[in-house]
């Protein structure tokens, strides 16, 4: 192979082995289907993201926004009509000056010419009455111009002429003058030539022709003015049209909204009440089956016990210690059935109770439940510490089965203190509950159970350490939430507890 074709494989093999690796890193192209269907998401979810966002907010908030874009449009047509009245109106009062303008450089023309012409009727006659319009001319001329500048103001072109005006007519008055000095020095032989033709004819067609193009730039001004205000009025007629129809269709969608949501609330609201009352009856079924079988459970209960009793006075002799255990065992494990039964019993009446409103002085029930404790404070050292306490509307007697409980608890689980401290005061005072609590310094409890203090059958403690049913605060809750009221409780493992009870301090609407 010859050295030329060498370097030309060479270099066809170089060439190629450049361009391959540009061939394997370009990126590939995306198809067009591909490219017009991602434009196409991206559109639709652009306006779909008002629609999802619009959906997602409340009723209210549909309503409050609707009337928003109501406000929000009446501020834009009501800006744009201002901007448009104002233009109107400055196009108006730029067109009346305009008139005034024009009206003023005809008197001004006629006054001149009228000048002239008896300033030769002076020449030929020497009649002194002849040179009155003259006079006038060079008295009034100040006043002219300074009215002309006050009507050309805010136009440069119009200044300008009134410039050239005014020297036009300083040119005609003066050649007038010299005219005037003529005849008083020479006589009519001087002037006569001027009495012919006029002194100043150069400067009054050159006044003439300056004054005429001032009327034509104003009346041009005027005719573009008249269609600019003529085009503003329409837009601000058209866009207060088209104002007033959207306003239309979103009061229309406000009030479909609203009617909507009359319509919606009504219907949840007769399926509220639908539900609500076979939820009574439901309960009323419940209570009333509860309240039978436990009412039917306590004559068997009795008769365990009461036939437990009479075969250990039967074989007292013939049973040995176990046996007598087995038959207390049973006669006691039937009384604390019992006892669940009349706890469940009363826990069943809280809930069928009607309720009596009236005022409860609560320091005064705070001390009939302390008297009716008397016999359980009997050799107990207490130390009790009690608030004066307010007055809340209320059922007495359900309000004194919650303090009733709270205390009795506090009371029971202080018995392993040979000092027991209880307090019974106000925790907080809100404008529409007061918040009250019952603290000791007992057993206490871990707070990971706060949550089964209140349920029914709850304990946290053995029976064999204190005794107990466990419905009692389930009690307290039902019958403070009867009332409108909330409780908890906070505790701490053998540091004591504290069971809050908020109430309202206003009696419910009824």
């Amino acid at each position: 192979m010859t050295p030329d074709l060498q370097s030309e494989s060479s270099t066809s093999v170089a060439s190629a082995t450049h361009v391959q690796p540009e061939l394997s890193h370009s990126p590939p192209r995306e198809p067009e289907t591909l490219r017009v269907s991602t434009l196409a998401r991206r559109r639709e979810s652009f306006w779909q993201s008002p629609v999802l966002w619009f959906r997602a907010l409340t009723i209210e908030r549909r309503i409050l926004a609707g009337f928003g874009l109501v406000f929000v449009g009446i501020l834009i047509i009501s800006t744009v009509s201002y901007r448009n009245t104002s233009l109107v109106v400055a196009n108006s009062k730029l067109d009346t000056r305009s008139h005034e303008l024009v009206r003023l450089l005809a008197n001004i023309d006629v006054t001149l010419d009228e000048a002239e012409n008896n300033h030769r009727r002076y020449l030929i006659t020497g009649e002194l009455l002849y040179l009155e319009a003259y006079q006038h001319v060079v008295e009034e001329k100040p006043k002219f111009l300074q009215y002309l500048d006050t009507l050309t103001e805010g136009s440069p072109d119009q200044r300008q002429r009134i410039d050239r005006l005014e020297q036009l007519i300083d040119r005609q008055l003066a050649a007038e003058a010299g005219a005037i000095d003529q005849l008083a020095g020479h006589g009519f032989q001087a002037v006569k030539k001027m009495a012919l033709e006029g002194a100043a004819k150069q400067e009054l067609r050159d006044i003439h022709r300056l004054i005429t193009e001032m009327e034509t730039f104003e009346q041009h001004a005027l005719q573009r003015r008249v269609l600019e205000s003529a085009s503003t009025t329409t837009r601000t007629i058209v866009l207060l049209g088209i104002g007033a129809l959207l306003q239309l269709v979103l009061l229309a969608a406000v009030y479909y909204l609203i009617q909507h949501d009359i319509t919606e609330r009504r219907r949840v609201a007769a399926e509220l009440q639908r539900r609500g009352e076979l939820l009574e009856a439901a309960n009323k079924e419940l209570e009333s089956f509860s309240y039978s079988v436990s009412h039917d459970l306590r004559a068997p209960l009795r008769h365990i016990d009461g036939y437990a009793s009479l075969l250990r006075k039967a074989v007292t002799e013939s049973l040995n210690e176990k046996a007598a255990r087995y038959l207390q065992t049973i006669s006691d494990s039937a009384k604390q059935m019992g006892q669940l039964i009349d706890d469940l019993l009363v826990f069943s009446r809280m809930g069928r109770q009607e309720m009596l409103q009236t005022t409860v002085n609560l320091d005064q029930l705070v001390k009939t439940v302390l008297y009716d404790l008397r016999l359980d404070l009997q050799g107990r050292e207490i130390s009790w510490t009690i608030d004066q306490l307010p007055e809340v509307p209320g059922d007495p007697a359900m309000l004194r089965q919650v303090f009733m409980n709270l205390i009795a608890n506090a009371v029971k689980f202080t018995s392993t203190r040979p000092s027991a401290k209880i307090e019974i005061g106000i925790g907080q005072r809100l404008p529409r509950e007061i918040v009250l609590f019952v603290r000791d310094n007992g057993v206490g409890f871990d707070m990971q159970y706060a949550g089964k203090l209140f349920g029914v059958f709850q304990r946290l403690h053995r029976a064999d350490e204190f005794e107990g049913t466990g419905i009692g605060l389930a009690n307290v809750r039902r019958i403070v939430h009867r009332h409108g009221g909330r409780t908890w409780a906070e505790g701490e493992p053998d540091k004591g507890a504290t069971f809050y009870v908020a109430l309202p301090t206003r009696r419910p609407r009824t």
